[in-house]
Formats: structure tokens, C-alpha cells, sequence
């Protein structure tokens, strides 16, 4: 994993604050003052470059701070530079056989857990592997 960071604008609205990101289109939270709206950036960053992983999507290079332009029809509150953690593997795509029915389990048993069908494969093999995985963990075998 690599620690970047990615500039983000914090801007006044009507009740409270808002973050965008300029370098992750549709990616935004918010708070009721700026520095909870800066801290909640943090989480919002953290689940959208999961998502973007986890489809396979290229995390795009940091701006600089300073180089992002200003939008005059945004009211900055603040510029800051939010922390994320970034694999630093590549996605590779695989093609794997399931039985039908582990496969409307599993998209169900995903949803519900706000995470994609790769994701929910991947959450599951980091904790078998952190569970003890080959180093002595749970094994399976054919006979």
C-alpha cells in the first residue's frame, strides 16, 4: 500500500459544508462545520477508491493542491489534502467457476454489505489468509 493524498474543496452551504473532490468526480461528503466536513472526507475518499478497485477502475494520480483551479461559482470554506491508502498491486481480472446458487448467495449476502460481488470475494480471502490461510488456517482437501 502507498499514501497519497488527494486535494479536496471544502465549500459553505446552506446548513452546514460540503466536500468534492476534483480528481474523483462523485465523490463528496459533508459536515456541519469544516473541520467534520474535512474528517468525513476522509471515509467518503476511503469508500470510493475501494469501489474503484474493486471494479477494476484506474486510481488516477493526486493534482496538487495548488494546481486545482478555482471555480468561481464555488464558496471555498477551505482546501485540503485528504490521506488514502492505495494498493500498490495491480487488479488483475479472473474467471472463476461457482456453483449457481454460492453466486445469487453471495450477490445477495454483497448488497447488503454495500459491496460488489469482487469485493465480497476479496474481503473474504484477506481474512481467510489474516485467519491463518496457508500458515495453517482452514483447508479443504479434494478426495
Amino acid at each position: 500500500m502507498s499514501r497519497v493524498f488527494f486535494p479536496a474543496i471544502v465549500e459553505k452551504g446552506n446548513s452546514g459544508y460540503g466536500v468534492f473532490f476534483p480528481d474523483l468526480p462523485g465523490c463528496t461528503s459533508a459536515g456541519g462545520t469544516v473541520q467534520q466536513a474535512a474528517r468525513n472526507a476522509e471515509e467518503a475518499l476511503r469508500g470510493h477508491l475501494r469501489l474503484m478497485i474493486e471494479d477494476g477502475d484506474p486510481v488516477p494520480v493526486p493534482s496538487e493542491l495548488d494546481a486545482v483551479e478555482q471555480d468561481p461559482d464555488v464558496v471555498e470554506a477551505a482546501r485540503v489534502l485528504v490521506p488514502a491508502e492505495v494498493p500498490s498491486s495491480k487488479v488483475i481480472r479472473l474467471n472463476i467457476t461457482l456453483p449457481e446458487d454460492l453466486v445469487e448467495q453471495m450477490d445477495l449476502y454483497a448488497q447488503t454489505q454495500g459491496l460488489s460481488r469482487s469485493g465480497l470475494i476479496a474481503e473474504a480471502a484477506r481474512r481467510m489468509i489474516g485467519a491463518g490461510g496457508a500458515a495453517g488456517g482452514p483447508r479443504r482437501h479434494r478426495q
